[in-house]
């Protein structure tokens, strides 16, 4: 379905800041931060987080784009152009606000985490150097009463009464906060769901309609609102919600109702101005306006009376909401004016900063995980790095032949793999299998161990230090140990930054793997994207075979290929030609021995189906319970809880098993794969894609957020269809995903490029119906292939959001690593294109035993009993063809 985007409660009792000196603010917040313990609010972990988060700074900043140049060239001209220094509260939102500042003020904005740096280097930046018109203060999970959630962000709002200033959410709260107003929680927490607004006509809101059924609908997250009624008289309430009813998506654009008084409304003059004598005196101003939100409706903007600084409540920058982006235009307007005004020396020479400085030369605090530095597992500087390949470079040259309409003359996809790679227990194979019958996805890949390339490496993470130890086995079985000091994900951009290739080889081909590495990532290599890790994996945390031959499926057009990568000095067809006479020989018939018959599925619960979970019933629902707790005090907006389920399988035939599954539960990113040396098998039916980088450079994400099982009838099944489409937890899980991906694309796309083609679709599986969403971007040039991955892993549908802030608390309530499940499986082909899936609804066979993971978002709205049964429904298909493979087993064999 297509829509159109509109891009008893503890209170936290603050004193008024004002007037506060720099030296003595970090003493004034530890008094209250004591108060605050005692009132048991949660801020405990405050101090602790500061050693587990790592730097994400996109790497795309170190580029010096803009230098030395006049803004001005008289004290009567506007601003050319707006630079804007963005603090990062540690968020998954912060770079769609890049991504819309970049557009808007004509160059990007420079990003900096609120502890980068110290209040001498924000002044030096700031006043010494002239390189900022302004600041935006992102939105952050926490609160403005712990230093570790809003860094420098409290001393900015402070002592900066001459920059305008933007807060969005935490930054908002954090601007009454430092005035002395209250932050409490809300009436009830509100995530991804959106509301109407009323405001007063300022600058801020200049050209957008006001009140109910006037199209001004914005998105909120959070669970924590500032008190209008404690509100000191300098701060100046501008919006506020219109009822106090917040609506889902669906349903707020099912209603949509432009007044056809919004054009005159939007064509009067603001009714005052933000820097007038009017305002000086703003008790008179406040009391009329807080008598005008009226009872139930809540703070959305505030203003500060005599300084150029604003904050808002709900997100701008969301998909969802309405005149986002004239609300950063009215800002780089105030801004703008606001120099204008000024018309001092100081504004004449401000100067156009070069954008790495605030990173260069200046000594970091360390963040130690696990006794190491996190900040090097995401620098930029070792993305830059990267970018230059490994002094082993390759020249490798791809032939390949292409068979029309074959696919079904031999048997199809399972007959060619069967025959061509089944035997020996399909040692060493692989499987990417577009096995759903709805042809969501177009191609499957398959190969096995091959040519003089063909490699295996496997990754397992040290917790005794950084990195990991990686193993390498070629073609022949030599095997060689090493270990990376900079983990796999650095390893593996320089190898494929060492291959070189000609374009002209690949030319014609419709898909985009044509040979490379092919495996998982799993969920533990978050460590090298930021987060630490507080379980071992007792799979590898990553394991690949570089496939240099392989045959690909056209299930559009029933054709087949055969590719062969090998060293640009070769030219051996050899496997092509025993490959061609292979296929050109099979038999259609020979299909018939794989033919499984249909019979009306039996549900199984886990524990009937002989598996032990690693949590009860109970204690799934109270760790529900603890995650609305936390989403509640404002520690998260959404946190995808996990477990996993286990069984002692034995010796049965594996491929069998994943065959059984692709036929009762067929979809789009399927995967079968066999590492035998590490006694591992992933049978995978995985219906969503994590993220593909194609050739023409558009990086695409297809999260789910959403599920519910199919109906026994025609009528019921439609009914439950409906029923998730219009369901307000699911539209609120999908849309906090779809801003969370918008953000981890925009840290590595073109700005202005990323778009979300598709909103909350559903798509129909054999066993469930689910809500997936479509976000593209086109990459930035210097951007590698594993830049964009590391930039989004793990995918944030099986994380929450903020992200890294989700998946520490999902690591302390979790009791156990998340492995293979979570993370992705895919390609990553020679020539710099990947694809790769998210792990879910797989069975993982590792040392003879079966696990399989399942969870769900959990959000304001949940409820824990549902819940449950969600996380169940979403395992019944591998559960329970386990299940009926194990019985057809000992069938067969008596």
């Amino acid at each position: 379905m297509k829509f159109t985007s509109c891009s008893s409660s503890t209170e936290l009792m603050f004193p008024s800041f004002e007037g506060l000196q720099c030296t003595n603010l970090n003493a004034v917040i530890s008094r209250h931060i004591l108060q605050v313990k005692k009132n048991n609010v949660k801020v405990s972990n405050c101090h602790a987080r500061k050693l587990i988060i790592s730097s994400h700074l996109v790497p795309g900043q170190l580029e010096g784009w803009y230098t030395g140049k006049k803004q001005l060239e008289d004290a009567g001209q506007k601003l050319e152009f707006v630079r804007t220094l963005l603090i990062d509260n540690y968020d998954s939102y912060t770079y769609n606000i890049y991504q819309e500042l970049s557009v808007i003020n004509g160059l990007p904005p420079v990003v900096v985490r609120n502890d980068d740096l110290g209040w001498k280097e924000i002044c030096h930046y700031l006043y010494e150097e002239n390189a900022y018109d302004n600041i935006v203060i992102s939105p952050g999970p926490g609160t403005p009463a712990c230093p570790a959630d809003i860094g420098i962000c409290l001393q900015l709002l402070l002592e900066c009464r001459d920059i305008p200033i933007l807060g969005v959410c935490l930054g908002h709260q954090a601007l009454g906060y430092v005035h002395g107003a209250q932050v409490v929680h809300a009436s009830e927490p509100i995530h991804g769901r959106l509301s109407e607004i009323e405001h007063n006509k300022c600058r801020l809101f200049h050209n957008i309609p006001s009140g109910k059924n006037s199209g001004f609908k914005v998105v909120r997250y959070h669970s924590l609102v500032l008190d209008a009624e404690s509100l000191p008289d300098e701060l100046i309430p501008i919006a506020w919600t219109s009822s106090s009813d917040a609506l889902s998506y669906l349903e707020i654009q099912k209603s949509d109702i432009v007044l056809e008084t919004y054009g005159s409304q939007i064509g009067q003059k603001s009714s005052f101005d933000p820097f007038s004598s009017e305002l000086r005196n703003g008790t008179s101003w406040l009391s009329r306006h807080t008598e005008c939100m009226g009872s139930g409706k809540v703070l959305m903007g505030i203003m500060h009376s005599t300084r150029p600084h604003y904050g808002l409540q709900f997100h701008p920058e969301s998909i969802g909401t309405c005149y986002g982006r004239q609300i950063f235009k009215n800002f780089r307007e105030i801004t703008r004016d606001y120099w204008l005004r000024s018309r001092s020396s100081v504004v004449n020479e401000r100067k156009v900063h070069h954008a790495d400085l605030p990173f260069r030369g200046i000594p970091r605090r360390k963040q130690l995980v696990n006794g190491i530095d996190a900040r090097k597992s995401f620098d930029m500087s070792n993305l830059l790095n990267l970018s230059l390949p490994s002094s082993g470079s390759k020249f490798l040259k791809l032939k390949w032949r292409k068979f029309d309409h074959l696919a079904s003359e031999v048997g199809g996809a399972r007959n060619i793999f069967c025959t061509l790679f089944g035997d020996h227990k399909a040692v060493n194979t692989f499987w990417l299998d577009s096995s759903s019958t709805e042809k969501r996805a177009r191609f499957s890949f398959m190969g096995g161990k091959g040519g003089s390339l063909w490699k295996q490496v496997t990754f397992k993470l040290s917790h005794e230090r950084g990195g990991g130890n990686l193993s390498i086995e070629d073609g022949q079985g030599c095997i060689r140990s090493i270990f990376l000091e900079d983990g796999f994900l650095n390893f593996l951009n320089k190898e494929l930054l060492s291959l070189h290739y000609e374009e002209k080889d690949y030319e014609g081909l419709p898909f985009d793997f044509h040979g490379g590495y092919v495996g998982y990532l799993g969920y533990n290599l978050k460590v090298e994207c930021g987060v630490s890790n507080h379980h071992k994996s007792s799979t590898p945390d990553a394991c690949f075979f570089f496939a240099d031959n392989l045959i690909v499926i056209d299930h559009n057009y029933d054709d087949v290929y055969i590719m062969s990568l090998h060293d640009g000095q070769t030219t051996t067809t050899q496997w092509l030609d025993d490959t061609e006479k292979k296929l050109l020989g099979l038999k259609a018939s020979a299909a018939k021995k794989f033919k499984v018959d249909c019979v009306q599925p039996v549900m199984h619960s886990p524990s009937e189906a002989g598996f032990v979970t690693e949590k009860s019933r109970e204690q799934y629902m109270k760790d529900v319970e603890k995650c609305l707790k936390l989403i509640k005090d404002g520690e998260s907006y959404e946190l995808c809880l996990t477990t996993q389920m286990r069984k002692k399988i034995g010796e049965i035939d594996y491929l069998g098993l994943y065959l059984k599954l692709r036929e009762k539960n067929p979809a789009p990113y399927a995967a079968w794969l066999n590492f035998s040396k590490e006694n591992l098998c992933i049978c995978c039916s995985s219906p969503e894609r994590f993220l593909q980088l194609d050739g023409n450079g558009i990086l695409e994400a297809k999260p789910i957020k959403g599920t519910i099982a199919r109906g026994l009838t025609k009528e019921e099944d439609e009914l439950l269809k409906f029923q998730l489409q219009y369901s307000e937890k699911d539209q609120a899980e999908n849309l906090m995903i779809v801003d969370l991906l918008r953000n981890d694309l925009g840290r590595v796309c073109e700005p202005g490029s990323i778009h979300v083609p598709r909103l909350m679709d559903v798509e129909s599986y054999a066993t469930v119906h689910t809500m997936v969403s479509t976000i593209r971007g086109k990459k930035q040039p210097k951007m590698s292939p594993v830049d964009c991955v590391r930039a989004a892993f793990p995918g944030g549908s099986m994380t929450g959001a903020p992200k890294l802030r989700s998946m520490e608390l999902l690591d302390d309530i979790e009791n156990s690593s998340r492995g293979i499940y979570s993370g992705s499986i895919g390609f990553f082909s020679y020539n710099q294109r990947f694809d790769l899936n998210i792990v879910i609804r797989t069975i993982v066979i590792h040392d003879g035993e079966a696990s399989i993971g399942g969870g769900g978002a959990i959000v304001a709205l949940s409820n824990p009993e549902s819940e449950y049964e969600e996380m169940i429904l979403k395992t019944r298909a591998p559960v329970n063809t386990v299940l009926e493979f194990e019985k057809e087993s000992i069938s067969d064999y008596e």
